[in-house]
């Protein structure tokens, strides 16, 4: 029997947490999909069909003005740039701005008639402005969300409107709506603004929670017929931010009550935790042919997640190849501890070998081979 035969992926069971928890009351009728994301714990605290492709309609919108902001970061233009309404952009239907054709609008209008008007319009400006046709900027959506890492996303226009190929999934404009915080802090706060007026038309943002109490602050509805009604939302509660993606609602009022009531489950049923710290002992592991028969193996960084407040159990599993080999070097990338709420994976962090193992000498190598062949 040779240590290739021996090697084998371990799951080890590191216990159970005695804590209380609700279970997913996500309800497929009211919320066919639904991912509720701690940004500041980074943890995944509800999902549901997270990663199936949908219509995400004005959701798009969302890649629109990243792209947008990213140039305006670059400096490759300003918020005093000033686009050409296009016949095209100003004969688009839907929600609107009100761009009148052939005009000039500044850059910095645009973002808010995008980000509070939800206007198609507006985005069809933008895309011509920044790559000439809305099927060429489509491409640069799609490469961006390459970059990304949104798995479940094809674009094919920059607004949302109908198309049985532009698809996103609650996941992605979740990732996508923390790169936008994230990657462009400073242009961020158009998204709570309550209302906009352009062309003497005020409307007011379509984000129904932005008055709320739950901190809202972001992001972007959407609704199409064969979307349903949908949001992407982000709330900040002390050191605390949020993000919920929703979709395929039926209404209008229950996009707004079932966004409040997931955001409230976010912030009162878990709580953020510190489970281990900097290079603290998870485990030790056996290892063959070494100076030491197990090594001690933890986290680089400490290990920030949010918990439920009232949880069933939640357990870890380290996944990692036992018995290791020696050599082992500190800082070794061992294997990757799971955190998981009722069996379900929310969290994974890699875990490290805390100190090196040295190779045996000759003669218990001997020994640990002569064992290995009495007992194959």
């Amino acid at each position: 029997m040779n240590m290739e035969s021996v090697m084998r992926k371990s799951f080890v069971s590191l216990g159970f947490f005695a804590l209380m928890a609700l279970p997913v009351q996500a309800q497929d009728a009211v919320v066919p999909q639904l991912y509720l994301y701690d940004m500041t714990t980074q943890t995944v605290l509800e999902s549901q069909e997270a990663n199936a492709p949908m219509y995400p309609a004005s959701m798009t919108k969302l890649m629109t003005l990243y792209l947008l902001f990213d140039r305006i970061k670059s400096g490759e233009i300003s918020m005093e740039s000033e686009f050409t309404v296009s016949p095209e952009a100003w004969r688009k239907g839907g929600s609107k701005m009100f761009v009148r054709v052939n005009t000039l609008v500044p850059v910095e209008a645009l973002i808010q008639g995008i980000a509070v008007q939800s206007g198609n319009d507006a985005c069809i400006v933008v895309a011509e402005a920044l790559a000439g046709s809305e099927e060429a900027f489509a491409e640069l959506m799609n490469k961006k969300a390459k970059e990304l890492g949104l798995t479940e996303s094809h674009f094919k226009n920059s607004t949302g409107w109908p198309d049985p190929e532009h698809v996103m999934s609650p996941h992605d404009l979740s990732v996508l709506a923390e790169a936008l915080i994230r990657d462009f802090p400073e242009y961020y706060h158009y998204f709570a603004e309550r209302e906009y007026t352009w062309s003497g038309i005020t409307q007011p943002n379509r984000n129904p929670l932005l008055s709320g109490d739950m901190g809202v602050d972001g992001l972007k509805t959407g609704h199409t017929e064969d979307a349903g009604y949908g949001i992407t939302l982000s709330a900040k509660q002390n050191d605390r931010r949020l993000i919920a993606v929703l979709n395929g609602m039926d209404s209008q009022k229950t996009r707004a009550q079932m966004g409040r009531v997931v955001l409230l489950k976010g912030f009162t049923q878990y709580k953020p935790t510190q489970l281990f710290a900097e290079k603290k002992d998870v485990a030790e592991l056996p290892v063959w042919y070494g100076s030491e028969d197990a090594v001690s193996v933890g986290l680089v960084e400490p290990l920030n997640i949010s918990l439920p407040v009232d949880s069933s159990r939640v357990s870890m599993r380290l996944e990692a190849k036992t018995p290791l080999q020696a050599p082992i070097e500190a800082g070794q990338e061992i294997g990757t501890l799971q955190i998981l709420f009722d069996g379900k994976s929310v969290k994974q962090a890699p875990v490290t070998a805390l100190q090196s193992v040295e190779r045996a000498g000759f003669f218990k190598r001997l020994r640990l081979n002569l064992q290995s062949l009495s007992a194959s």
